[in-house]
């Protein structure tokens, strides 16, 4: 029930979804033409507003600016947890694991770290929401990228159930148990750590944070004529920043972060 009214509210957050709804008003309306186009009016702003770059940056930076960075270079951590979403859930997966999305510097910034001996264990957290018959599930093809750069086996362990960031906490906090692992990194996206982090807090667990994947520019970058300009792109990054939020709202009413 919580994934179903998850996938709700991501649709109720998004400004494109506001935008058909202030159309399929003013359709109804349309006998009252004022109304009715004021309402495609307001649908046009929206769309415009939450389509510039300045905007999306805006969000994004607000997003993102709760994200504490405690990283330590000078630690070997026992295990470093990588969050999923790092693979394109809807692309095909028997390409050996080539898809990924825009938060793939979760895993880069992993394989740095284990390269550089900053961690002795990888635990890979995430499952699939939809798996389709004998798909592997994220944290198993993340597992296998790994390998194919180098990382030895026994250096990665998988947690392949959790299908959230709540379900990512209580899992990783399992596996933690059953390794013993004291000295724990959280690698994640910026915008992401903060609810990521209480949730690992809620389950009795202090990691380190290391955020990465920042997509706000500093306000010296964003201010400019072009970033006016209505991208589709900058769209899916004010949508990001906006599910962000409500997700935040939603886990602490929850009771899923500290």
């Amino acid at each position: 029930m919580f994934l179903f009214l998850s996938r709700l509210l991501d649709l109720l957050f998004a400004p494109l979804t506001w935008v058909l709804l202030l159309l399929v008003a003013g359709w109804l309306l349309r006998r009252r033409a004022a109304t009715a186009w004021r309402l495609v009016a307001l649908a046009g702003a929206v769309m415009l507003l939450f389509s510039t770059p300045v905007v999306a940056d805006a969000l994004m930076r607000w997003t993102e600016a709760s994200a504490p960075l405690t990283y330590r270079p000078d630690e070997i951590y026992d295990a470093v947890i990588v969050l999923g979403g790092v693979m394109e859930q809807r692309a095909p997966w028997k390409d050996e694991g080539r898809d990924l999305t825009d938060a793939a510097e979760r895993i880069t910034r992993t394989l740095e770290l284990m390269r550089a001996g900053k961690a002795r264990v990888a635990l890979l957290s995430g499952g699939l929401l939809d798996p389709a018959p004998g798909q592997p599930s994220e944290a198993e093809q993340l597992a296998t990228m790994l390998e194919g750069w180098g990382v030895p086996a026994d250096r990665i362990v998988v947690e392949t159930v959790s299908r959230n960031t709540h379900e990512n906490a209580v899992e990783s906090a399992r596996v933690v148990a059953e390794h013993g692992w004291r000295r724990l990194l959280l690698v994640t996206s910026a915008k992401h750590m903060a609810r990521a982090l209480g949730c690992f807090r809620r389950e009795g667990l202090s990691p380190d944070a290391l955020p990465v994947d920042y997509r706000g520019a500093r306000w010296e970058e964003a201010a400019s004529l072009q970033s006016w300009w209505p991208r589709a792109a900058d769209l899916s990054r004010s949508t990001d920043a906006l599910r962000e939020l409500a997700g935040r709202v939603v886990y602490r009413v929850r009771g899923y972060t500290r």
